[in-house]
């Protein structure tokens, strides 16, 4: 068990619907280790909780296969692949990353990269947003985040909202207000901390809902605004490096560990994020049935979803008009937006691509 997720985890690229889809190849088809309708009852109770949704269904099919000790290795198993590569990345990008061509392959990634949010975030805004009051949420979520409010607070406003709408059967135009509360004033650049990173993983981790992706906006808040660790440009380059890398998006985080805090801070960082999956999955297995079939947990899941979509979009934004100034990137992204909507190519094909053209021009430029 623990080598077929390390498999998975060294070999699986493309996102979460490519992870869960070969998960459920290997363990429903092949090797008959759970019924499909087993299956799809811990892909749904996985929606139920924060976390990365392929990670936390490869833990949940570890702890039905062997209990408590196979939930922890299933779980290791399909994070160490791309958490290790994520590191040798980071270390890469401190040795290499000012070099010109370094900087060239890293100029045409971006571009890329704001392609692939966009094509996650209108894929999963097309199941996500199910009616007008959940668009109603969205939109409302979209403005809160651009004014400044907090991500958690937008995320447990939104949940709420969509879970009172539906008990009530009312609309949730007037109740929106309190999403667009301000956030707290951003302070100057904080003295980096081990402790402090390790803890901003660990709440990312325990309230991330909706796609990896949704990561972005949690970082951006904490590293680049609040903590001014991380600059705007770094922050697409850490997404980069989540795409190069097979497995999770989430393995973000050991890159952006280990570039603020080396080792130490790649491995406290890692744990950080994904500690919380484990314990909830832990709780929340037992508890499969009885959340599936809750109304209102599935209202206030669906309310989560679509803040967690407003927070990419906003986050995407902030970082399109960084990353698309010229002719070049511009073109880049177009190119990219279009193999991924027409052809669905791989977004790992699309990074080593556009960095190939970020190198082509940095040459051409020099």
């Amino acid at each position: 068990m623990t080598l077929l997720f390390l498999r998975l985890g060294a070999t699986a690229f493309g996102g979460p619907a490519v992870y869960i889809a070969l998960m459920e190849e290997e363990a429903v088809r092949r090797r008959r280790w759970v019924s499909r309708e087993r299956f799809l009852d811990l892909l749904g109770a996985t929606n139920l909780i924060p976390g990365p949704n392929a990670t936390e269904l490869a833990i949940h099919l570890g702890r039905l296969r062997a209990g408590l000790p196979g939930l922890v290795a299933a779980g290791a198993a399909f994070i160490a692949p791309a958490a290790l590569l994520s590191a040798a990345f980071g270390w890469l990008y401190l040795r290499y990353g000012s070099l010109p061509r370094a900087a060239g392959f890293l100029e045409g990634v971006k571009p890329a990269m704001v392609a692939v949010v966009v094509q996650a975030l209108w894929s999963l805004g097309r199941s996500a947003v199910k009616d007008r009051m959940l668009a109603a949420l969205a939109a409302a979520g979209l403005a809160a985040s651009l004014l400044g409010a907090g991500e958690i607070a937008i995320l447990a406003a939104s949940g709420a909202l969509a879970m009172a709408a539906r008990r009530l059967a009312a609309g949730a135009a007037a109740a929106m207000v309190p999403l667009a509360l301000p956030a707290a004033a951003v302070p100057a650049a904080a003295p980096f901390s081990l402790s402090t990173l390790f803890l901003v993983f660990l709440k990312t981790g325990s309230v991330l809902f909706g796609s990896g992706y949704v990561l972005l906006a949690f970082l951006r808040a904490d590293l680049v605004e609040r903590l001014g660790w991380l600059t705007e440009s770094q922050l697409l380059d850490a997404v980069a490096v989540g795409q190069l890398t097979p497995g999770p998006v989430l393995s973000t985080a050991t890159f952006v560990g280990y570039v603020l805090g080396g080792a130490p801070g790649a491995a406290l960082a890692t744990v950080g994020i994904f500690l919380p999956s484990f314990v909830f999955v832990a709780i929340s297995g037992p508890l499969v049935p009885r959340l599936r079939a809750s109304p209102a947990a599935g209202a206030f899941l669906d309310g989560v979803n679509v803040a967690s979509l407003a927070l990419m979009a906003a986050v995407t934004l902030d970082l399109a008009r960084s990353a698309l100034a010229g002719p070049i990137p511009l073109a880049v992204a177009a190119v990219s937006a279009l193999l991924l909507f027409r052809w669905r190519l791989n977004p790992a094909w699309l990074v080593l691509g556009g960095g190939a053209a970020g190198l082509i021009a940095a040459w051409l430029g020099s």
